[in-house]
C-alpha cells in the first residue's frame, strides 16, 4: 500500500509523525511526505520536515493523510494543494486526516455530506463546507477516516492498522512500540475544568487571526463553486 502524506508550512508535526510512525510499520506499506517542493517544510514547532516526493511526481496514492496545523487555513486556499487533493481522490482507497487536517480535505469539497473528526476547537467550521462535526477521537464515514486532535492521530494510526491488518498485527505493533499511554482527566472539553476550557479557548482566540477569515473564504469559495 503506497501511504502519502501531505506536507505544508507550519503544519504540527505531531499530526504527522504519530501516525506515520505507525503507519510506516504496517505490512506492505512505503511511505511517501508529499510537499509542492523539495525543500525542507517548516513545522509550527521549527522542526524542519524534508518531503520525499512532490505533488506533481507522487502518483496515484493508495492511502492519503492530511495533517493539521496553524497553517491549514493556508492551505484551504491554496489552489495547487487543493487540485491535487482531488486529482487523488477518485484513486484514494482511503482518505484520512488528522487535527484540522480534515478542514484542508474539506475545503477541497470532499467531505460533503459526510462525518469528520476534527480537534475540538476548530470544528464548528466543518459545517461551513457541508460536512458534519463528530466529536469523537476517530471519526469513519465509509472510505475516509479523521481524527480529532494532535496525540489522536496515533489512535486513529492504530485503528486505521486494526481495520486493515486485523487486531493481532495492531496489537504487535503497540507492544513493539510500547504504546501505553496514561490516562489523564482533561484532555478533552468533556474531563476538563471550565477555567482550563475557557483559558485553552483564549489563547485559540488569539491565534485565529486571519486563519478566521481564510477558512470562511475558503468555503464560501467552495460552496459558491458548487451551489
Amino acid at each position: 500500500m503506497r501511504i502519502g502524506f501531505l506536507l505544508y508550512d507550519q503544519l504540527t508535526q505531531l499530526d504527522m509523525t504519530g501516525p506515520a510512525q505507525v503507519l510506516s510499520r504496517m505490512p506492505g506499506a512505503t511511505v511517501d511526505y508529499v510537499a509542492k517542493t523539495m525543500d525542507p517544510v517548516m513545522s509550527d514547532c521549527r522542526l524542519a520536515l524534508m518531503p520525499t516526493a512532490t505533488l506533481a511526481d507522487v502518483g496515484q496514492l493508495d492511502l492519503l493523510c492530511v495533517p493539521g496545523g496553524f497553517g491549514c487555513s493556508a492551505a484551504m486556499n491554496d489552489a495547487e494543494i487543493l487540485d491535487w487533493l482531488r486529482a487523488q481522490a477518485p484513486g484514494l482507497q482511503w482518505i484520512t486526516s488528522v487535527c484540522t487536517g480534515s478542514l484542508v480535505l474539506a475545503a477541497a469539497g470532499l467531505l460533503k455530506g459526510r462525518k469528520a473528526g476534527c480537534h475540538w476547537a476548530w470544528g464548528h467550521y466543518l459545517p461551513l463546507f457541508g460536512a458534519e462535526f463528530v466529536a469523537e477521537r476517530t471519526v469513519f464515514d465509509g472510505n475516509i477516516i479523521s481524527a480529532g486532535g494532535v496525540t489522536s492521530g496515533i489512535d486513529f494510526a492504530f485503528r486505521v492498522l486494526a481495520h486493515l491488518h486485523g487486531p493481532d498485527v495492531a496489537a504487535m505493533l503497540r507492544l513493539a512500540l510500547e504504546y501505553d499511554p496514561e490516562q489523564h482527566d482533561g484532555g478533552t472539553p468533556a474531563t476538563a475544568r471550565p477555567e482550563i476550557i475557557a483559558q485553552v479557548q483564549a489563547a485559540t482566540a488569539t491565534r485565529l487571526g486571519h486563519r478566521d477569515a481564510e477558512m470562511r473564504a475558503a468555503a464560501a469559495r467552495l460552496m459558491g463553486e458548487t451551489a
